[in-house]
């Protein structure tokens, strides 16, 4: 049985038929000082119909408290004290066993009819400069019929013209300077991609979270965490992948939001220096 720091297990009511999945992680963090922070590492809200049982640990004990950020983000606070400390969180969820669908009838919605919630996903953010690609995205998807079709036609293009390299990467990092260096991380072609469908007024937001390795041969890295993006067709928001650029089974949204900016895994209100950290994402019974 799981539970959380104060025994008090958390179950969805609306748990569905199909594949229980176990994700999680366990940061080690040094720290010089007690400081405050805020942690997202666990589901979004709106994954809670799947979540069977949770567990947060924080050694050295200390409170934490929950909230949800504007995009509907399950934050925690917590204060980390001095020396070493380790964060812990797992799961399990219960989870469709089938692939990320497909809707290749829906259209692109024009920013006129779009919902006011959508609207600030078709605009330029920190890591997604849209408004310095648009020469870019017209030239090589303006004649692409708008709708499905167009999008995966970027994330096909963001797929085969980037280099996936761990380290190649770093926090200033945007979609700009992906473009240019065409080398990156999930993120980096997460925004890269966000940035041309902003481009060509397509509401996109970045995604991240756990995903298993379900249906798929085994990468031979370790776990991390995963970003891909979420976009706006046909009146809701559709899962598109950059980095992997194919449908997969088991997602659990941690974070969304207009960047990564928007959903850091810790914020730090002081120096911390993270030591090593886990991920786990697997189906139930896997090891």
């Amino acid at each position: 049985m799981f539970t959380t720091a104060t025994g008090l297990a958390s179950r969805g009511r609306d748990i569905m038929t199909g594949i229980e999945v176990e994700i999680g992680c366990t940061f080690e963090f040094a720290t010089a000082r007690p400081t405050h922070a805020i942690v997202m590492v666990e589901p979004h809200f709106t994954e809670a119909g799947h979540i069977v049982e949770t567990r947060f640990l924080i050694d050295p004990l200390s409170d934490s408290s929950m909230y949800h950020d504007p995009f509907g983000n399950s934050c925690r606070r917590v204060d980390l004290a001095a020396g070493q400390v380790t964060l812990t969180f797992d799961a399990l969820v219960n989870l469709s066993d089938v692939a990320d669908p497909e809707e290749w009838d829906a259209q692109e919605v024009g920013p006129a009819e779009l919902p006011d919630d959508a609207l600030m996903f078709v605009l330029p953010s920190r890591y997604c400069e849209s408004d310095l690609l648009v020469g870019e995205a017209f030239e090589r998807f303006g004649a692409v019929p708008p709708g499905w079709g167009r999008v995966q036609a970027i994330s096909d293009w963001v797929h085969e013209s980037m280099r996936f390299q761990y380290g190649a990467s770093s926090p200033t990092l945007s979609a700009r300077g992906v473009f240019e260096s065409r080398v990156g991380v999930c993120r980096d072609f997460t925004h890269l991609g966000i940035a041309m469908c902003r481009a060509l007024n397509i509401p996109a937001r970045y995604v991240f979270g756990y995903l298993p390795d379900i249906g798929v041969p085994d990468p031979g890295t370790p776990m991390d965490f995963c970003a891909w993006m979420e976009v706006y067709l046909g009146n809701s928001w559709h899962t598109f992948d950059p980095r992997n650029n194919q449908r997969r089974v088991g997602r659990t949204v941690i974070g969304r939001g207009r960047d990564a900016a928007d959903v850091a895994m810790v914020t730090s209100f002081g120096e911390v220096q993270l030591s090593s950290m886990l991920v786990v994402a697997r189906e139930a019974g896997e090891r």
